[in-house]
């Protein structure tokens, strides 16, 4: 069994720049060569990057692996904890039972199936208002007049945030899901903490028809939220609430961009969509590694043992690209039985808001391919984000007719 350090011939993979354009080469080689290597995220932070499908799957709900971000930040070089020292990180999905329980059982009875049932008539009606504006530029920049803004709308009508404050949130925002500097990461978290908190005080003395209301006010057998609780809470399902569909939007209309006959298939057959929304999930889904575990005890990887407090890094993009999982990974197949990828995470800490991820992504997808006969890329170079969070472009320029 080796421990890090022991193989010369399997130095730590350095995730750069270039790495982030197009992952997929590399994950291919890694996974070919084991199920986990050492890896360098962020230029200093050693971690232990997985991208095997089914030790992915294992890992992302083994109690072994701890989220707990006041624990996390200890364990983090000097200056490289980045989102993970503010406040707004310690919430549901940075924390381990009992308290990851208590707070999913409290989200749980005000994020329901209902809540995002209700949605469908208005998130068509901002689709295809959009679609309106699309029609008339001709050429455009998709994610910022299609693809950020459908999501934003309507995670921050869900939360009850005033429409004229959309945009600041995705200025905020980026900041905690991409690279960034330490004097960026203080601004967003003083603009956002205060935000949030006074946003919450009036929740609390005037509640509306809103799912921040309900958090303010969600209860269980005398339960409640604490107010720093519901703040780091509503910071969480906001960024989570749009970052991933804006992704899973864009990276989508890429796919079947890449991929015309798949496109021609899908305008053929409208009942292709959920099974469609599922293969581009595992195809090129939003998020690329699994937000940070770290190992509490030593645990054994195919032949690798992870000592106790590393940081590892499950790759979902890798794992939904397992050979061993999906034959022919690689092509995008609409019809292909997709259940079971790993998009919106594994166990515990599955994805609460996938529910409207998918209803968001079908609304957005259909009625974009209905609305529109052709859609062409507006220009051959793209440019990925540099995160090891999120899998998403800066700009996707197409023309639509």
């Amino acid at each position: 069994m080796l421990q890090y350090g022991e193989s010369v011939t399997d130095p730590a993979l350095n995730l750069d720049r270039a790495f982030f354009q197009d992952p997929h080469p590399t994950y291919r080689s890694v996974r070919e060569a084991g199920p986990v290597r050492p890896a360098l995220a962020h230029r200093r932070l050693r971690v232990w990057l997985v991208t095997r499908y089914a030790e992915a799957r294992e890992l992302l709900n083994d109690p072994r692996l701890a989220k707990d971000s006041a624990r996390a930040v200890e364990l983090f070089p000097p200056g490289t904890a980045g989102p993970y020292a503010s406040s707004l990180s310690a919430h549901m999905l940075n924390s381990d039972p009992p308290d990851h329980t208590r707070l999913r059982k409290l989200v749980n009875k005000a994020f329901t199936a209902r809540t995002v049932s209700r949605l469908r008539p208005r998130i068509e009606q901002i689709t295809d208002g959009l679609l309106d504006g699309m029609a008339g530029a001709g050429e455009s920049d998709l994610m910022e007049s299609f693809a950020f803004p459908l999501p934003i709308a309507v995670i921050c009508e869900l939360l009850g945030i005033p429409a004229a404050d959309h945009d600041e949130f995705r200025t905020w925002t980026a900041p905690f899901v991409a690279a960034s500097s330490a004097e960026e990461m203080r601004a967003a978290h003083a603009w956002m903490l205060a935000y949030l908190t006074g946003l919450v005080v009036a929740k609390r003395a005037a509640p509306g028809e809103d799912l921040l209301s309900e958090l303010v006010h969600a209860s269980d057998e005398g339960d409640r939220l604490t107010a720093d609780e519901v703040v780091s809470m509503a910071f969480l399902l906001l960024v989570a609430g749009h970052e991933t569909t804006v992704n899973l939007i864009a990276n989508s209309v890429l796919a079947l961009i890449g991929n015309p006959n798949q496109q021609a298939a899908l305008r053929a057959d409208p009942s292709l969509l959920p099974g469609a929304v599922e293969e581009f999930l595992r195809y090129d889904g939003p998020i690329n590694i699994a937000t940070l575990r770290f190992t509490t005890e030593p645990i054994r990887v195919g032949d690798v043992e992870i000592p106790a407090n590393e940081f590892v890094f499950i790759s979902l993009l890798a794992a939904n690209r397992d050979p061993d999982r999906y034959p022919d990974p690689d092509r995008l197949d609409l019809t292909r039985q997709s259940g079971g990828h790993l998009a919106f995470g594994h166990g515990i800490h599955y994805c609460v808001g996938a529910p409207l991820a998918r209803l968001e992504a079908q609304i957005a997808i259909g009625k974009l391919l209905d609305r529109f006969s052709g859609i062409e890329l507006g220009s051959p170079v793209l440019q990925w984000r540099t995160s090891t969070l999120i899998r998403g472009l800066h700009t996707l320029p197409v023309r639509v007719r």
